[in-house]
């Protein structure tokens, strides 16, 4: 199969969907891979290395037309939208359902779209975790960079000192977003409470994070006692494909602290607070009722050179397998299937169709 590598354009992101070990890999296994001039650059990677490897590198337009499997990182933004075709598979972060015009675009060319985010292996996400993971504590650093006055916020240190209080954060979701993010805060000396609705989550967070820090159960009260109090509320929510569901409501803004600072993480699947829109890091924060917002949808894309090495680390081997017989690997495992979100003009993951009820899908 010829296997193709993109460089992405999304702004401030310099991951790469493929390192140039796992094109030896791929060669070795018979395949010819492609990968776009400069793919690689942002993370450590040169062009010769992809050569040295046994890529062939190119330009874009070559990359896209010849591509049979295109692994990318991130989802294909609207410059792309007119290299989709149904002869082509495509296997990357998509996030569908917050994101109609993608969706329409990937039903109306035929291609086939395998999201990173929905493959499963048993109760995890192995090819979401890792930047699961990146973003949790991406936050946290985040969150203590923005109290700072310089950089527009309050003026307040995360971990305080001896006799002034530390920056009391609450995160909303226990996943794995949530726990890196509280570990994080923790380890910054932040009063920090995490929030969850699974009895079993809150047991094993309990037992992780001891005495560092609050778990308690979550009900729409809790969560407005502990916001209400909160100098920063990092949303960690997450339903695999789906949208994310809208917990922090604009009238709870309120309730807040003037200074308060909201760092939506969840903001790929939509946001978990409902006044959160996508920014980047160009322009990161935005004000809606005197609190700021912070909504970067592509987080790791802050940490290339780390970020690209764990992503490959966890999608090379299933990049590997659906290279082989693409059939067959989603076919014959209903995990690696669940990543299946689009296929034949029509939508084929049950929580994208549920954001679309209007668009073609077959489930099941």
């Amino acid at each position: 199969m010829r296997v193709a590598v993109p460089r992405e354009i999304k702004p401030a992101e310099q991951r790469v969907g493929l390192l140039p070990a796992g094109v030896a890999q791929l060669v070795r296994d018979g395949h010819e891979v492609l990968v776009e001039t400069g793919a690689g650059l942002g993370s450590g990677f040169d062009d010769d290395a992809y050569a040295a490897a046994g890529a062939e590198v190119t330009d874009r337009e070559a990359v896209w037309a010849r591509a049979e499997l295109l692994v990318k990182v991130k989802e294909p933004v609207e410059a792309e939208y007119g290299f989709l075709r149904p002869d082509l598979t495509l296997f990357a972060y998509l996030h569908l359902a917050a994101d109609r015009p993608l969706t329409e675009a990937l039903v109306a060319s035929g291609a086939t779209a395998v999201a990173f985010e929905t493959v499963r292996a048993g109760r995890t996400l192995p090819l979401l975790r890792p930047m699961s993971e990146i973003a949790g504590r991406l936050a946290a650093q985040s969150a203590a960079h923005h109290l700072q006055s310089n950089a527009g916020g309050p003026g307040i240190l995360m971990g305080g000192v001896p006799g002034v209080a530390a920056a009391k954060v609450v995160v909303v979701g226990g996943g794995t977003v949530g726990t890196q993010a509280a570990l994080a805060a923790t380890g910054l000396m932040a009063d920090v409470t995490v929030l969850d609705a699974d009895g079993v989550r809150i047991r094993e967070l309990t037992d992780l994070l001891g005495h560092r820090a609050r778990v308690l159960m979550s009900d729409e009260h809790v969560l407005e006692d502990e916001i209400a109090g909160a100098d920063v509320v990092i949303g960690a929510v997450l339903v695999p494909g789906s949208a994310a569901p809208k917990l922090v409501r604009r009238e709870h803004l309120g309730m807040l602290h003037d200074h308060a600072l909201l760092v939506d993480v969840a903001i790929d699947q939509g946001g978990c607070f409902e006044t959160s829109r996508p920014t980047t890091y160009d322009d990161p924060t935005f004000e809606v009722d005197g609190i700021t917002h912070y909504c970067v949808a592509n987080m790791p894309g802050a940490v290339p050179r780390t970020a690209t090495r764990a992503l490959a680390n966890a999608t090379t081997p299933y990049l590997r397998r659906l290279a082989r017989d693409p059939q067959q690997a989603l076919g014959a495992d209903p995990e690696f299937a669940a990543g299946l979100n689009v296929a034949g003009g029509t939508i084929r993951h049950a929580g994208v169709a549920a954001a679309f009820p209007d668009l073609p899908a077959q489930l099941g």
